[in-house]
């Protein structure tokens, strides 16, 4: 039987259009933006120097602390410039652009398309590997890998649990790597598994995925302490603390991480990329998106260098001109899915190491309802899988009353979106929560 988390959660329309579509592989741009704020944590240090050269590979800026990552150039040219540029979210972060020239990649790179399946280095080497690779959790938070697979003192893992759900509407970069690279996933898996050691190994996969979920089971056959735990299909099951409740029955509390309930999780994509890191000397310079419509015609899964714009995207889909306007069906472009992504305002803007997604809404679709007067019907505190009260937490907000939003657990808040999506007075709860947590945790700061 399938299983599913015990609190809340939604059940929004699927609209996994190009779950059919094959991952193909996106033209190299003539110039990529790499951003240094690639990661959850500092920002990355560059070490080039406008006029350098660079070859596909080739480390370009240094972790600016504990919690960061190496960044690699995705390309081979000439480094253009090193200075801040617009993300999709027109904020200015610092970036190295890169004027490209051929595709030459660093030696010791291994290109071919040969499974490496012996593995042959140790707990600390694989460790070791993932941080030189820049590895970094492409579920979306891009929390640095290699911290993750170190727990801290006093903590200790059970169970790796790769996330394998992609609950979110439209996505389908996850589901197309599985079909097409399950034996990568699960190798990349086996190497993270022993670096926690030895723990059980565990795949989670929404049952609206029958074709991977049959083969991850086939593949975890050859691997003892791996299975295959079927998902109801609900959002948010991706997240960390929903997964961990639905897989093993443990909840995580409040202010604590998730390896207090002895649970490591990493999505599939990032099992991939340590694959990749540690069996090929492949650092992440590359991931898979999916760029998806109500239209037919632009529904599709690429390969992507890290770096390109993202308007090079939606004009290879024809949903952009070369103008940089998007055509008359489409108002709005949303970095991830319908529920957690967020809005692109400058779609110069580069594309970064987890983006999954780009999302084209028509007016009707992006049109936000008008707002009216809450009629106390509690449906988003049935919906919220945090068990919290967002009429309560909005109101204390718009009151600007931070000690009791703390009282009522504001920061338990995981921001997907299932109050917006519960409410019938169409109030913008979680809009107002994400600022009012964003304005507490500066002032906690200060």
């Amino acid at each position: 039987m399938s299983r599913t988390f015990s609190v809340g959660g939604i059940h929004p329309d699927d609209s996994k259009f190009s779950m059919n579509q094959a991952v193909e592989e996106f033209p190299i741009p003539k110039r990529v933006f790499i951003s240094m704020n690639q990661h959850l944590g500092a920002p990355a240090k560059p070490i080039v120097t406008k006029g350098d050269t660079v070859k596909v590979g080739q480390t370009i800026a240094e972790p600016g602390g504990f919690i960061s990552a190496w960044v690699h150039s995705s390309v081979s040219g000439t480094v253009a410039d090193v200075a801040l540029y617009p993300d999709f979210l027109g904020k200015k972060v610092l970036t190295v652009v890169i004027d490209v020239t051929g595709d030459e990649w660093m030696p010791g790179i291994d290109r071919s398309p040969d499974i490496k399946n012996e593995i042959t280095v140790s707990p600390a080497e694989t460790i070791a590997k993932i941080a030189a690779a820049g590895v970094v959790g492409l579920g979306g938070a891009a929390f640095p890998t290699h911290v993750k697979l170190s727990p801290p003192p006093g903590s200790k893992a059970e169970y790796l649990i790769l996330n394998g759900t992609e609950c979110e509407p439209y996505l389908t970069s996850d589901y197309r790597l599985m079909i097409e690279h399950g034996q990568e996933v699960l190798i990349g898996g086996e190497l993270m598994r022993r670096a926690l050691g030895d723990v059980r190994g565990i795949i989670g996969i929404e049952d609206n995925k029958p074709k991977a979920i049959r083969y991850m089971q086939q593949l975890v056959e050859n691997y003892l302490g791996w299975t295959v735990v079927p998902l109801k299909r609900r959002y948010p099951q991706g997240g960390e603390k929903q997964l961990i409740d639905a897989v093993l029955k443990r909840r995580v509390p409040s202010f604590a991480l998730p390896i207090s309930t002895g649970a490591v999780v990493q999505n599939v994509g990032t099992a991939f990329a340590v694959y990749e890191a540690v069996q090929k000397n492949k650092p992440l310079i590359s991931n898979i998106l999916t760029v998806t419509s109500q239209d037919p015609a632009i529904q599709k899964n690429y390969r992507f260098r890290i770096g390109t714009p993202v308007q090079e995207f939606l004009i290879a889909s024809g949903a952009m001109d070369h103008e940089g306007k998007l055509i008359p069906a489409f108002t709005k472009i949303v970095n991830g899915g319908p529920m957690m992504g967020k809005p692109v305002s400058e779609p110069a803007g580069p594309v970064m190491k987890s983006t999954s997604a780009l999302l084209l809404l028509t007016e009707k679709q992006a049109r936000r309802k008008e707002e009216q007067n809450c009629i106390r019907c509690g449906k988003c505190a049935q919906a919220c899988p945090m068990g919290l009260e967002p009429y309560l937490l909005y109101r204390l907000a718009m009151a600007s009353r931070a000690e009791e939003m703390d009282e009522n657990r504001i920061f338990d808040c995981i921001e997907c979106g299932c109050c917006l999506y519960s409410c019938p007075a169409y109030i913008p709860l979680l809009d107002q929560l994400r600022i009012a947590k964003n304005a507490s945790l500066k002032n906690k700061r200060k």
